[in-house]
């Protein structure tokens, strides 16, 4: 196995490589991100690495856990960064903070601002700081700034910046973050909403923020004073709801029975297509989605669906619950959408979620069919309801187009 540590030419032909495939791929969508991607040394942030996992497009890399093995801070995979920079639509001469240090992601940063340009990195973790500060160093990038600070209060010394990208899962959206923004500031960010993550790229529209570029995304959750611990409910063995609202109330001795109860298979005819861009719009059409996860032991004994092995979004109606399955079916591409429901409502609670299903595949199959905005409110004031998710600090509107 290559490590860091064999000569630099390894390095440059894997890094050749990785860019190629980014290419295939189709992620970039400049010429000034693909020229950073293949300027940036990126074995030299990930210490301790073979170099095939360094430039692995698609591999993240853990650099500290805690105490119980939880990833705490990573080095991003190369793809979900490229395409956050493509989102940010960086220029040279431009003023960035980047929230969530690792040093690579900054690296790429500073070849896109420049000379002229001002990036500054700041971490919640002081031995992060110190790691980014050592690679950003090594990598001859001394000119990135990287400081110690809780990303909720912002770095308000180096604003106004004309770019804010995130790099850890955010729940809400600080209002420094919007105070600190330039006229023509823009913040990228992985929002964390019902169970599901999705990068957005937010302008200012008078107080709102308003977003039609998302991108499905994973990462580490922040830290510090905005960090949020989504609620995990346990319906029973191998079954468990995550939920955003913490004062949601449900029948578990109801829904544990209705998990062993005979499910309901309801087809919607529909095509079962753009798998991220559905489970957003499922997520975010009603209050009564929440995310379902199950054990593969209950899919292989028949009880539950595959989809809910890596969580799916499942609409709640008292001791019933349905959620989305797919079957192959030519006649609609390949494959169909339809629901398994339990519980004595399942008939009901299928039919809701089938109706969903069919307005989707009608009205919004397609890339970027969502509008997203952003509207500071009073703490705690939001409400929410169909298409709106609320937060602390404000609510998310999603519309569809």
């Amino acid at each position: 196995m290559t490590t860091v540590r064999e000569t630099d030419d390894a390095a440059v032909s894997l890094r050749a490589a990785m860019v190629s495939e980014l290419h295939e791929m189709g992620v970039f969508q400049s010429e000034a991100v693909a020229k950073a991607v293949a300027a940036v040394p990126r074995h030299l942030f990930a210490e301790g690495e073979p170099l095939e996992a360094a430039y692995a497009a698609n591999k993240a890399l853990v650099i500290k856990r805690d105490g119980d093995g939880n990833a705490l801070s990573s080095l991003s995979d190369t793809h979900i960064q490229a395409v956050m920079l493509e989102q940010a639509e960086i220029e040279p001469g431009m003023r960035v903070l980047e929230v969530g240090s690792g040093g690579y992601n900054a690296a790429l940063l500073a070849e896109l601002v420049g000379e002229t340009g001002t990036v500054v990195s700041a971490d919640i973790d002081e031995q992060i700081v110190e790691r980014a500060r050592r690679c950003l160093d090594a990598a001859g990038y001394g000119r990135v700034q990287v400081v110690l600070a809780d990303a909720e209060g912002g770095v308000p010394e180096h604003a106004p910046f004309d770019r804010i990208i995130v790099t850890a899962g955010a729940w809400d959206i600080p209002s420094a973050w919007r105070e600190q923004m330039s006229d023509r500031g823009r913040i990228v960010v992985p929002l964390r909403m019902r169970g599901i993550t999705r990068s957005f790229a937010f302008d200012r529209d008078s107080t709102d923020l308003v977003s039609a570029s998302y991108r499905l995304c994973g990462f580490v959750p922040m830290q510090g004073s905005g960090a949020y611990t989504e609620r995990l409910l346990t319906v029973t063995d191998g079954v468990a709801l995550q939920l955003d609202d913490q004062r949601q109330e449900f029948d578990i001795e109801a829904l544990a029975a209705a998990v062993r109860s005979p499910h309901l298979e309801v087809w919607s005819g529909a095509a079962f297509d753009l798998p991220d861009e559905l489970e957003l719009f499922l997520a975010t059409s009603t209050p009564d989605m929440v995310m379902l996860h199950g054990s593969k032991d209950l899919v292989d004994e028949g009880v539950l669906a595959l989809s809910v092995a890596r969580g799916v979004p499942a609409l709640m109606a008292g001791g019933s619950f349905a959620y989305r399955a797919k079957r192959p079916n030519e006649a609609t591409g390949g494959f169909e959408s339809g629901v398994f429901a339990h519980g004595p409502g399942a008939k009901a609670v299928a039919e809701r979620y089938v109706a969903l299903l069919r307005r989707w595949a009608a009205h919004h199959r397609r890339r970027g069919a969502a509008d997203i905005r952003y509207t500071p409110m009073p703490e705690g004031a939001a409400e929410p309801s169909a298409g709106i998710v609320a937060k602390r600090l404000g609510a998310v509107e999603v519309s569809w187009s």
